[in-house]
Parts: C-alpha cells; structure tokens; sequence
C-alpha cells in the first residue's frame, strides 16, 4: 500500500515541491538524489584514494598511526559545488550528509579502501550542533556495512569556528577538546575517522590522538 501511494502521488508532490540539485538548482529527474548527472559527472573530485602517499596522507605523517587518508573533492572559493557544504552545515539539510556519504563509500569501495576497517568514528561536534559528520558516516556505513560508533569519543567543549583562524590558531583551537571513552573497545581495532572539511588536518589530529 505504502508504495502504491508513493507511486501515485509521488509525481504529484514532486510538481508542487520539486527536487533540485543541491549544486545548479536543476529540477532533478528520476533516479537522481541530491546532485543531478551533470554537476555528478563535474565534481572535482581529487581521487586521491587511487594515489599513494597522496596529499591528504602526507599531512598526517607523524602525526598518528595512519593506514590510508582521502578527501572525496575540492572546496574551492567561488565553486558551485559550495552549495553542497552550505547547504549540509548551515542549511539544515544533514540528509545530504548521508547521500553524499553513500556516493563517496561506492566510489572508494572499488579501490580497497574501506579494507580490515572494523569501526566508523564521526569527529563529534558539540551536543548544540547538528552531527553532520555522523550522517556522513552512516551513509558510508549504508553501503560498507561498517558499524559507526558516536560514543567511543566525545567532545568536551564547544570551540570557536575554525574558518577565519590561521593555522596556528586552528591547532590551539582543537588542542584537549576530545576525550576518550570505553578505550577498551577501541583496542586493537582499525578506525576509519570521518570529518567533513578538512583544511590543516587539527580537527583530526586531535581526534585520532585520544
């Protein structure tokens, strides 16, 4: 009955409340979610999950022990693809998170690059914000299987926006804002850490370093 409903009527809500890319604003057609074909096929992606020693890796070298290390595509100022951040972190649309989490989990899926991951921890924000991360992570999970854990980790203290701080300032920023818990569960397992923007890598150190 469900479906038949949504068969029926599902065409006749879309006409009055039209989906549309999150990136051109296009209407989007069937089969389509979030990004339509086109901005899909123009993501500027780095596809660094294909590169060893790839940029993002080499910020964390000595850092933590690291295994593997991505971003999924470029924030460049100016760039469309913008709306896709705004709209997940300032816009209210944290489903985007876990649409975009299931693009970039089948895409890096082919690459081995979820391989003897046993947990997901999202970067917790602070219990006031929306757990944008955690939409992410469970989009990754909808399609790996990785269990997401939002409980082994939590985050002590709000802090200030990162965006206008120099790279100084974002290390001091984040430094003991993360605590530890159930250590015991952790021990010995493969951690694959989520974060939605990633600039000087802080965020992530400071995470990975509980």
């Amino acid at each position: 009955m469900k479906n038949t409903v949504k068969y029926w009527f599902g065409p006749l809500f879309h006409l009055f409340f039209p989906r549309c890319c999150a990136v051109c604003g296009a209407s989007l057609i069937e089969g389509e979610d979030t990004i339509c074909t086109r901005c899909n096929i123009d993501m500027p992606r780095t596809n660094y999950h294909k590169m060893k020693d790839n940029p993002v890796e080499r910020m964390f070298w000595g850092k933590f022990p690291l295994e593997r290390a991505t971003s999924f595509f470029f924030y460049r100022k100016g760039s469309d693809f913008r709306q896709v951040l705004h709209q997940l972190k300032y816009g209210g649309q944290k489903e985007i998170g876990a649409i975009m989490g299931r693009y970039m989990a089948s895409e890096l899926q082919a690459s081995d690059f979820f391989h003897g991951v046993d947990v997901i921890i999202p970067i917790p924000l602070h219990k006031k914000k929306q757990q944008i991360r955690e939409w992410i992570s469970r989009g990754i999970m909808a399609v790996t299987g990785i269990p997401v854990d939002t409980e082994a980790i939590i985050r002590r203290k709000n802090t200030e926006t990162q965006t206008q701080k120099s790279a100084l300032e974002r290390w001091e920023n984040v430094d003991g804002i993360f605590e530890l818990h159930r250590s015991e569960y952790l021990a010995g397992k493969h951690i694959l850490i989520v974060d939605d923007v990633l600039t000087t890598g802080a965020t992530t150190v400071a995470c990975a370093s509980r």
